[in-house]
Order: structure tokens, then sequence, then C-alpha cells
């Protein structure tokens, strides 16, 4: 079984860590922040402000309008990795240094936390009652044949707060199962922590994680509730308390930028996006319309690009253990609903619908009870469609993983022709820069994108013969853990 999940993780962050997305206003303002930090002492991006059109403006000082908790889980990375550079010859502040750091900063967050999340949801799964085999092909489908692996390229909040979630889900359904406890009666408070913990800290790194996170911690305490009522008020005393510490964080990061520590930076933004005075902070009621599109639809339709997870709810009526069923799959219904009630609906720069990304990890627990309980044939449908799934991923990982919105089929019009032509990386905004020429293919600057293998000499699609090699390696042991099953 290690073996399996070694392998499993090992498939998964090479995939992720392969590539470097470079620049845009949602990372430029997460990095800037960091920058700040590290650089600078301080919580204001002034000396950065003009990398980013996501910013906030108070007290004659501009912040990060993003929720903090990614940048804050990057810091002791660009932190650490600064001197060593400096060592090593480099300059931090240079276009290569910051390439470097931001690369580290999106491999050691997003890319770490969601390759840890596929083998929790495999883990999960076996929990559940999957078979191996199904167990990993949710995974697989998780890590690879969905957007996902797009978002844990790119230092954003939604694969690194969808990773928590899966973390705080895992913990929640095995309090009082006895998994992992070798007779330690501590082991579920534990637990407790971290529902609190992972929930906690996924919520301050994406605002709307904070619904899931409720569901979940209702999920933990619904299972402490099994125990005597003192183990029970232990746990969920644990999860409360890790919880209200990620709270605390957030509060006293509000405080010290907007002088109070419910002042969240959105409320502070500097009118670029005017949708946000709608509603609650640009969200509404669901609208049909955009649910359609954001389900079915060549421009940000996530169907169209991992048809896989059509059948996801099918299988989640089929878990046996009905209560954590339906807290699946009311987190994915809750993303999908809420991308849907969201002026802005198409994520603006996105492949897929971006806000209902989390919605993802636990459509496909689904797949894992759906693969082990059908027949072959149901399996020969669910092998093509992931692989499928992969395949088009694949496509918008190596070319341009948030395409422009000016772009109507992203797919036809710009990622496949690219790939076919073997233009790869064609980002060219980099973490210091405030726009770039959205005409990518032109060839008007330098590209700031890269995978590993460019920096190995290798260039069109044949820089991906590396990546190939990993897969092949992964796929044999991971193939020869199941034949052993």
């Amino acid at each position: 079984m290690t073996r399996t999940k070694w392998a499993l993780f090992v498939l998964l962050f090479v995939s992720y860590a392969y590539f470097y997305q470079a620049g845009g206003w949602n990372q430029n303002s997460r990095f800037d922040l960091i920058r700040a930090i590290t650089n600078e002492h301080t919580l204001n991006i002034d000396p950065f402000q003009y990398s980013t059109g996501d910013k906030a403006f108070a007290d004659g000082h501009f912040y990060s309008d993003k929720a903090p908790g990614l940048a804050f889980a990057a810091v002791p990375v660009v932190a650490l990795a600064r001197p060593f550079l400096r060592a090593a010859g480099g300059d931090p502040e240079t276009y290569a240094g910051l390439a470097f750091l931001s690369w580290l900063a999106t491999v050691f967050t997003a890319g770490l936390f969601t390759a840890l999340a596929g083998v929790s949801l495999f883990s999960l799964s076996l929990d559940l009652g999957a078979s191996r085999s199904g167990a990993l092909f949710a995974a697989i489908a998780f890590g690879l044949a969905t957007p996902i692996w797009t978002l844990a390229t790119i230092f954003i909040g939604h694969a690194f707060a969808a990773a928590l979630l899966v973390f705080a889900f895992t913990a929640a359904c095995r309090i009082g199962s006895g998994v992992g406890d070798s007779g330690h009666r501590g082991a579920d408070v534990w637990r407790g922590a971290s529902v609190g913990l992972c929930a906690g800290w996924a919520t301050i790194s994406e605002f709307p994680a904070a619904v899931p996170a409720t569901l979940i911690a209702v999920l933990a305490a619904a299972q402490a509730l099994r125990f005597n009522r003192a183990q029970a008020l232990r746990i969920i005393g644990a999860m409360t308390g890790s919880a209200l510490a990620c709270a605390a964080v957030l509060m006293i990061y509000q405080y010290a930028c907007f002088g109070s520590p419910f002042h969240i930076a959105y409320s502070s933004e500097e009118g670029v996006y005017v949708g946000m005075r709608e509603g609650f902070f640009g969200i509404t009621l669901p609208r049909l319309v955009r649910l359609r599109r954001i389900l079915f639809g060549e421009y940000r339709g996530l169907l169209p690009i991992a048809p896989v997870l059509a059948v996801a709810p099918i299988g989640l009526a089929l878990i046996k253990r009905r209560g954590v069923a339906i807290v699946a799959f009311l987190i994915a219904l809750y993303f999908i609903l809420l991308n849907a009630s969201y002026t802005y609906w198409d994520g603006g720069w996105s492949y897929g619908p971006r806000h209902a990304s989390p919605a993802i990890p636990f459509l496909c627990l689904g797949l894992a009870a759906l693969w082990t309980a059908g027949f072959r044939p149901v399996r020969w449908l669910l092998a093509p469609l992931a692989a499928y799934g992969i395949a088009v991923t694949l496509i918008a990982v190596s070319t341009m993983p948030l395409p422009p919105n000016n772009i109507r089929r992203p797919v036809a019009e710009l990622l496949w022709p690219a790939f076919r032509d073997g233009d790869l990386s064609l980002n060219t905004q980099t973490f210091v820069s405030g726009g770039a020429n959205p005409d990518f293919r032109a060839h008007t600057e330098p590209k700031a994108a890269f995978n590993l293998g460019m920096k190995l000499g290798l260039q069109g699609r044949v820089s991906l013969l590396p990546l190939a090699v990993a897969w092949v390696a992964c796929a044999a042991a991971l193939s020869g853990g199941v034949r052993r099953r």
C-alpha cells in the first residue's frame, strides 16, 4: 500500500512541478504580499502594486485583495530560498530570481498540497469501501483528468483550498473509525484538530470555503458525538480551537491592514471589479444560464473538458456511508451553485469554471464507488472519459492554463492549435509586470512560462518527454501494486 501511495504522490507532484505558468493579476497579488513580508517586512504592497489590478487601497496604502492563507503558507518557502539563491550566485530580485522563487512558492503550496490531496482521496476511497483500482482511478482522475491539474500549477488559491478541504473531510470521516489509531485514544482528538486547522486555513485561503468548512465541521461533530460526552467534548474542542486559531490569523491580518479585524480586503477594492458591489461581494442567486455555461459551454464548461465527472453523482449514491456521501454531494453542489451565483462567473482568464473547481475532489469520491461497483462495460466507459480529460488537460497545462477571457472557445481556438504546433508555455506576463498582450501566439513579447524540459534544452512537444518518462515509471509502480492486491 505504501508503495502505491508513494507512486501516486510522485506521479501527481511531478506533473504539477514540471510546469511554471508565470504571472497574472491573481498570482501577482498573492506573490506581492510574500515579497512585501520577506523583502520589506510589511503587509502593504506599495512597491509592487503596479504588477496587479487585484488590489485594495486603504489609508494611503495598497494591499493584496486576496485571502492571505496561500501567501502566508508560501512565506517560509520563499524566505528560506532567498539566502540559498544568493549563495548560489543568484539575485532574488531579478526576473530569473523571482521566477525561481515564485515557482518554488507554487510547487510547495498548490502543487504539493494537491498531490497530497490525491493520496488522501485514494485512502479515503478505500475507507469508504472502494477497491484499490477504483480508489486509484478516482485519485488519478482528480489529479490529472480535470482542471485541478492546471490550478495546481498556478499560484492561486482554488486547488490549495480544495486540498485542505479534502484533508479536513478525510479527518472528519475517520473520527471514531479506528483507522491508524494504533491503540491511542488521542488519535480522534488529533483528527478533530486537523479538521479545524485544515478547514480553517482553507477558508482564509479562499473565503467561499467557509460553507463547506462548516459542513465538514458538522460531520466531524456528528462522528464525535458517538463517543462518551468527555471524549466528544475533547474532539469538538480541539476542532474549534484550531479553527479559531486560523480565524485569529485572518483577523490580525485584517486589523493590521485595514484597522478592523472584520474588514475584508474586497471591501476596499479600487473599483476595477464594479460587479463586486452586487449582492454579497458579487454573489447573488444562481442563474440557469450561468449554470448551463459552467457545466456544458465551450467557453467555461466543466464537462466538455472533464467528461468523466458527469457520472460521478451516480457513484456518490452508491457509497454506503450515507452521511459522508450526502456531505460530499452538498459540498460539490454548493461550489457549482456558487459559481452560477457569481457576477464574474466566468473567472476572467480561466480554464473551465475555476470557482467551481473545489467541487471536483468530492465528485471524484463517486468515481471510486462507481468503478468498484461497475461491471466491465462501465469501466470501459469511465476509462476513455478519464483518458480524454487527461489529454485535453495536458494540452491546457502545457500551453496556457488560464486562457484569456476574449477567446470564446479556448480549447479549439487557442490551446489545441498551439499544442499541435509545438508552441508551448505561452504566458508572457511575469510576476512583476501588470499585463501582457493577450495574443500570446504573436510572440511580440518573450515567454515567461516554461516547463522543466525546456530548461534542459528541449523544444516544442519534445520538452514533455521527461514528464512522459516519469509517467511510465510511476505507471509501472502503480500497476504492480494493483496486481499484487
